[in-house]
């Protein structure tokens, strides 16, 4: 007796394969190097570090826009610029950014102020710096073909 699969469960492992095979390449210390180097100098998000939720938040945010970089490396490898690339997969990139954004806000219970605006952009260039990331090192394995 055969067992029948469809397109969409192989599809889902061969994407399972290759996302487990793409995040074998960043270590939990780039992870926390680039957390302290994008909201360390932030008085606001200093101060919320000290919860181990936050901080593990941010890894989640870095990890998805990191698999969404890779997986749409493919798109570069044919030539297509970066810059449209990424607009290609905007909402994405932005539904990552406000994500982390109010994640961050909710925690910090209103004490942001002023420093809400910078914030935000605090977290946009951190979603898009994983983004870019990932971006290049999947351009790096589909150009070894090891995709």
């Amino acid at each position: 007796m055969n067992v029948i699969t469809t397109f969409a469960e192989k599809k889902r492992e061969k994407q399972i394969k290759y996302e487990k095979s793409i995040l074998k390449e960043i270590s939990i210390k780039a992870l926390k190097e680039k957390v302290q180097h994008h909201f360390g100098s932030s008085r606001f998000v200093s101060g919320l570090m000290m919860n181990a939720g936050i901080e593990e938040a941010c890894y989640d945010v870095a990890i998805e826009a990191y698999l969404l970089g890779a997986h749409f490396s493919r798109f570069g490898l044919y030539g297509e610029p970066a810059e449209d690339v990424r607009n290609r997969c905007r909402y994405e990139i932005q539904h990552f950014s406000d994500t982390l954004y109010n994640f961050l806000l909710y925690w910090g219970h209103g004490e942001e102020g002023i420093i809400s605006e910078s914030l935000y952009y605090l977290c946009e260039e951190y979603v898009n710096t994983w983004w870019m990331e990932g971006f290049q090192k999947g351009q790096r394995r589909h150009k070894l073909r090891l995709h």
